[in-house]
């Protein structure tokens, strides 16, 4: 860590492995730039989780705008690959408002050839329990058994270490490809949920709306499928408990798809959604 103050997220997560991950230091001489130590335990496939390092930068974000801590909607483009180790976190805001304010966040590493910029987003934030308002939602989600009637995550990646983080439990009727019998629908659903048992707030949907294996699957189309940019919004705060997930899409064309995901607390609120390009594998 650099200079300056460590940051946490929450003080009622302090002790929570996933807030840890967050952690920044921001430098003292340069205001809105901070210094974090990405965690190897959010690996998956080849590169840290995407929703990890979204919800680093929101955390970033959300101490640059005290007034609007709640991230409403983020909209992150994927450059190159996180690695474990030093990054910097840089913070520009554009406009604070009286119920919103916009702000950008960039994410970058050094390598051996120079600095390499990992993610590039921009966001507006609000307070969200101040919010208020009519809470529409149409239609429900589709059927899912509960949590104890689905099965654990399986391993298929190389570096799988984010299953140690969180705790999956995969809908069986989406799970078809796992023994080799993809549906074709474009389908993939499941519960998620910190293994640790802190509580889902909205930095931990980040995490959520990305945490299920790519539809490509469902396809019969395995390997590395990185996410190109992905627009979050945080529709509620979450109760505790486990998050439902589901993720669809309608269109493969060019090499590229659309993922969009909904996550549901358990009292049968929807609390997140969620559009990803993604890059389908190429085997």
């Amino acid at each position: 860590m650099g200079p300056g103050a460590a940051l946490s997220m929450t003080e009622t997560h302090v002790d929570s492995e996933f807030d840890r991950a967050l952690r920044l230091a921001e430098r003292s001489c340069t205001p809105g730039v901070y210094d974090a130590d990405l965690d190897d335990g959010w690996f998956i496939g080849g590169a840290l989780h995407g929703g990890y390092l979204m919800a680093l930068c929101a955390n970033a974000l959300r101490h640059r705008l005290p007034d609007h801590p709640d991230p409403l909607t983020i909209s992150a483009f994927f450059l190159s690959g996180g690695r474990p180790g030093p990054a910097t976190v840089t913070t520009e805001v554009i406009r604070r408002g009286r119920s919103l304010s916009h702000a950008a966040v960039r994410l970058s590493q050094q390598e051996d050839d120079g600095r390499v910029e990992r993610l590039r987003a921009t966001a507006a934030f609000h307070d969200q329990d101040a919010a208020g308002g009519a809470f529409v939602c149409s239609p429900p989600p589709a059927p899912m058994p509960p949590p104890d009637d689905c099965p654990p995550m399986p391993r298929h990646l190389d570096r799988t270490d984010l299953f140690d983080r969180l705790d999956f439990r995969v809908d069986p009727s989406t799970l078809g490809w796992h023994a080799g019998e993809p549906s074709r629908q474009g389908r993939m659903g499941g519960w998620v949920r910190m293994a640790d048992g802190r509580d889902p707030d909205p930095l931990m949907l980040l995490v959520a709306l990305d945490a299920l294996p790519p539809v490509t699957l469902d396809f019969g189309l395995d390997g590395y499928a990185p996410t190109i940019e992905l627009t979050a919004h945080l529709r509620a705060r979450p109760v505790p408990g486990w998050i439902r997930v589901q993720h669809t899409t309608r269109v493969l064309a060019g090499g590229y798809l659309e993922e969009d995901a909904e996550a549901w607390d358990e009292s049968g609120r929807l609390v997140a959604q969620s559009r990803q390009l993604v890059r389908a594998p190429r085997t």
